[in-house]
């Protein structure tokens, strides 16, 4: 059997490894933190006014915990078999192993040029500039709020490594809280005379005379899927997680099973709370409508975005952690300029890792001009990933149909198998090539999205940008060092 050198080598840097201390709890917090950041906060005015119906935006919904789920067992079968942090790194150089170091090369762009935390970063500064009375939060004292809780995080990550796990699992416990009191405020709602109640729910699948149309379908999925992204954000740290074959397995259909029914839930109550023209009209700000419908005005403008804040720490925490833990397996397989600088560990914590991070995050906080050039490069986050897991997704594939995966337990790992349905796999690699065409398709009313910006530049420049990987390859090929 032909040996993998990547991971049949001795492990020079072993030494840098830390102890498998994350339990069922914080792997569950870094799936919980990720995935429920502000999507489920703004997005839903978008899919209903998408769709056109109140029905069809809740049967989208749940497609998208299913496509998540079906995430989550193609990055179970692949963890379990290789339980080390650094997630599609390992899964794709196991299958894509010709030219060598190519694929590693094309993830090692896509994680560390857009692998950044500046999004949730923005939004913190924009939310407590606003809960503070800012009722037009300044561009500029938002990012240097971003910069500082950037900083912040990646400093309580690095010097106090066990406060910041701490704190990743009290705000994955606060957000299940907050969605748990928006759904009792729907309950609420139905006993509320002055709010829509149940009247929203007649007629619940039919078109309310807009949207509807197959693009508006695809539009509305789209920012579904990336709600519900960050499902596998667990398998970026397994190296770190205790006994990976039964964490993983309960923390992953756990985090992402419950955070589709609360999803789910917290629509209904939106449903209960707001009038359906309000909710078409409502924009980002659907949370807030139903806050001040609900609780009242001080409540729904002061305390709401406190909570959403919260809700934006914890996906920094989620991010830099995790992101943190793949740069510093980079690191460790020589792929990166002064890999042991990136691979080493201080005080329990990758510092230096954390270091990359801060520095990408910073770049995109501070460098662009305001307006639409900034939020090009939010866009730009998410989209590259879908890529990826399409490449895992067939990589997958693959394997099955070649019956390759007989070998991992010899070549890999001794720990608990789990196999993948053919199927499932199938739909997760559907899904993400939707998500990838779809925003090469032009919008049937204009070719120009709000920005100023052509619809198709997101999806061309997130593209490229996993192609920059081709020409690093070539620079790097040469200074790799073969066992």
């Amino acid at each position: 059997m032909e040996t993998d050198p990547l991971v049949a080598r001795d492990d020079a840097s072993s030494k840098h490894h830390q102890p498998r201390n994350l339990g069922v709890l914080s792997a569950s917090s870094l799936i919980f933190n990720k995935m429920i950041g502000t999507g489920v906060f703004s997005t839903p005015s978008l899919i209903y006014a998408s769709t056109g119906s109140l029905g069809i935006s809740l049967i989208l919904w749940i497609l998208g915990g299913i496509f998540s789920l079906t995430g989550i067992s193609v990055y179970l079968e692949f963890g379990l078999a290789i339980p080390k942090s650094g997630g599609e790194y390992h899964y794709l150089q196991r299958v894509y192993r010709k030219p060598q170091f190519l694929i590693s090369c094309i993830f090692l762009t896509q994680m560390i040029l857009v692998g950044f935390s500046s999004g949730n970063c923005l939004a913190f500064g924009q939310y407590l500039l606003f809960a503070l009375g800012s009722q037009e939060p300044s561009d500029w004292n938002s990012r240097l709020i971003a910069l500082a809780v950037l900083t912040l995080v990646c400093l309580l990550h690095a010097f106090k490594p066990a406060w910041g796990t701490r704190l990743g699992d009290i705000l994955g416990v606060v957000k299940i809280g907050v969605l748990v009191l928006i759904i009792a405020g729907g309950i609420a709602a139905l006993r509320m005379k002055d709010l829509p109640g149940l009247q929203n729910f007649e007629h619940f699948f039919a078109n309310d005379g807009f949207g509807g149309s197959l693009y508006d379908y695809s539009v509305a999925l789209l920012n579904i899927i990336y709600s519900y992204k960050g499902w596998e954000n667990a398998n970026y740290v397994l190296s770190e997680v205790h006994n990976p074959s039964r964490t993983l397995s309960i923390a992953g259909p756990l985090a992402v099973g419950a955070t589709t029914i609360l999803y789910v839930a917290v629509n209904l109550a939106y449903f209960a709370a707001i009038p359906k023209a309000d909710i078409a009209s409502s924009g980002v700000i659907v949370a807030g409508l139903f806050f001040r419908n609900v609780f009242g005005l001080t409540f729904g403008q002061r305390i709401l975005p406190m909570l959403i804040l919260l809700s934006n720490l914890g996906n920094i925490l989620a991010v830099s952690f995790a992101q943190a833990r793949v740069n510093q397996e980079l690191g460790r397989e020589g792929l990166l300029p002064y890999s042991d600088f990136w691979a080493s560990t201080t005080n329990g914590s990758p510092a230096a890792g954390l270091l990359l991070h801060w520095i990408v995050s910073a770049i995109v906080l501070i460098a662009p001009p305001p307006g639409p050039a900034y939020q090009f490069i939010i866009d730009l986050y998410a989209y590259p990933g879908a890529w990826i897991n399409v490449l895992v997704g067939a990589g997958l594939i693959y394997l099955h149909l070649h019956s390759v995966v007989e070998q991992w337990g010899a070549q890999y790992t001794d720990s608990v198998h789990f196999h993948s349905h053919d199927i499932i796999n199938f739909v997760f690699l559907a899904s993400n090539l939707f998500v990838v065409i779809v925003p090469f398709i032009p919008p049937p009313s204009s070719t120009v999205l709000a920005p100023g910006y052509p619809y198709y530049l997101v999806p061309l420049v997130g593209s490229l940008t996993l192609l920059l990987g081709v020409p690093y390859w070539f620079w790097l090929k040469s200074r790799i060092v073969h066992p």
